[in-house]
């Protein structure tokens, strides 16, 4: 006997429905296939469209971006009509591009579903499925952990994160996290992102400690240092730090990774201490050589407790057996719309069977040839640009010193020229990509980069005009 639903998903009418949906989606993405300027019949609209946003949201959007709904991989159409290649990929959300037929099938088949949202009392049978395909995913060089929650955005993931640990660790108060680092927006985590901006005018609510990053100009150093303050931290406060929260990656500043034996030196010291080790994978899930960074080096043995989020669609928090909270401190109404958890499922499959990862998989391939692409400019203009930083699919470099305002200028330049990129640090700006790796190609890279180039130069003989 089958349930009516899948009945329902297998009758032909809806096969052949799918069909024509995404036969006449490959229609019109044959369309668009570079960069197109705006149609002119289309501009005072989408700028009045622009201006009321603006005017509703109580600030204007930081780039005159409206998407129409449509794109093909890398290309994305806007409102206006006009083309561009999305190298931000929505911070990272968008890694497999716009319009993947894929996704769209996924999206059709939770159309098809009964609800739109899934939650902590009622779901459907792909959250245990997606549930079970994250913990195999992330336990598959040797992690220990044992449970899945799923919620809503990357921010929850790390509530979550910190609720289990605070009441498994009670009564210590305190957390441990990085100079620079980002965590989220909310109430308690705009506490630990290290951003005065972003808790201006809010309670306290968290008490962190603050220890140096990794430097890759000085090493050796910089690791000792990062030491004497986490030593430090503890005997001021004995006893009282619940976690320390690790990004394997800081993207605030502009992408800056640490090596294994950094990230080791520290985390012993905490398991010797009995202080719960939390690594942030928000931004770093299937952007490294591993679907997760702690895979890449070889850190498996020191997670408690992981978050995940953006490229995946769903965000998730994953935690060992010991940190199982009791009952009643974990719960959400929406863990996930359909749509994401059906689009997730497709994802983690094209990821982890796709050969993406490893030394020479295509995430490798990708940084290799965008990285020597930015290599060549640098060397071609003496004192453009710094860098390239950063791995895998996150990819940043300096241009004009880092000055604040020209970059801001230059990716709004890059902007209007069809690349879309971002920028990030408030003092030393670096223009920062994450690459849509499943929909990206060497061809694409080429491209962009000629186009940064062209830019870069336009806007450094500008001056400060």
């Amino acid at each position: 006997m089958k349930t009516i639903a899948r009945d329902f998903a297998s009758d032909p009418r809806v096969a052949e429905a799918k069909t024509v949906l995404l036969e006449t989606l490959a229609e019109y993405q044959r369309g668009i296939t570079g960069i197109r300027p705006p149609l002119d019949e289309l501009r005072q609209s989408y700028g009045d469209m622009l201006k009321e946003f603006g005017e509703i949201r109580g600030a204007p959007l930081f780039f005159a971006y409206f998407g129409s709904g449509i794109g093909n991989g890398v290309f994305v159409e806007l409102a206006d009509g006009s083309v561009k290649y999305d190298f931000i990929s929505g911070i990272g959300v968008h890694h497999f591009g716009h319009s993947r037929p894929e996704l769209v099938a996924a999206g059709i088949d939770a159309a098809l579903s009964n609800t739109v949202m899934q939650g902590n009392l009622q779901q459907n049978p792909e959250s245990l499925e997606l549930s079970e395909m994250l913990l195999d995913a992330a336990n598959r060089k040797g992690a220990a952990l044992k449970h899945c929650f799923l919620s809503t955005s990357g921010a929850m993931a790390n509530e979550n994160a910190l609720k289990l640990i605070f009441q498994k660790k009670h009564p210590a108060n305190r957390l441990l996290a990085f100079e620079g680092c980002f965590a989220g927006r909310t109430l308690a985590l705009s506490h630990v992102t290290d951003k005065p901006a972003y808790r201006e005018g809010l309670p306290q609510t968290l008490s962190v400690d603050y220890v140096p990053f990794f430097d890759r100009t000085r090493p050796q150093e910089s690791t000792r240092l990062s030491v004497e303050h986490l030593k430090r931290h503890l005997a001021r406060y004995p006893g009282k730090h619940a976690a320390m929260v690790f990004e394997m990656v800081l993207g605030e500043g502009g992408f800056y990774p640490g090596p294994a034996e950094f990230f080791r030196a520290l985390m012993q010291i905490l398991r010797d201490y009995g202080i719960a080790i939390l690594i942030d994978e928000i931004q770093t899930f299937g952007r490294t050589t591993e679907i997760f960074a702690f895979q890449a080096l070889g850190l498996d043995e020191f997670v408690d407790t992981v978050t995940l989020g953006k490229s995946a669609q769903v965000c998730a928090t994953l935690f060992r057996a010991d940190f199982n909270p009791r009952p009643g401190l974990l719960s959400q109404t929406f863990t996930a719309s359909t749509s994401a958890i059906h689009a997730a499922r497709v994802i983690l499959r094209e990821l982890t069977e796709g050969g993406y990862f490893g030394a020479s998989g295509k995430i490798a391939r990708l940084n290799e040839h965008f990285t020597t692409r930015l290599k060549e400019i640098e060397a071609r203009n003496p004192g453009l640009i710094r860098g390239p930083f950063g791995t895998g699919a996150m990819i940043a470099f300096t241009p004009f010193g880092g000055n604040p305002e020209k970059v801001k200028r230059f990716v709004h330049k890059l902007f209007d020229a069809g690349v879309i990129s971002f920028y990030a640090g408030p003092d030393l700006s670096r223009v920062r990509f994450l690459l849509p790796v499943g929909a990206v190609t060497i061809d694409d890279l080429d491209a962009v980069a000629g186009i940064v180039e062209k830019t870069l130069k336009a806007v450094g003989d500008s001056g400060t005009e």
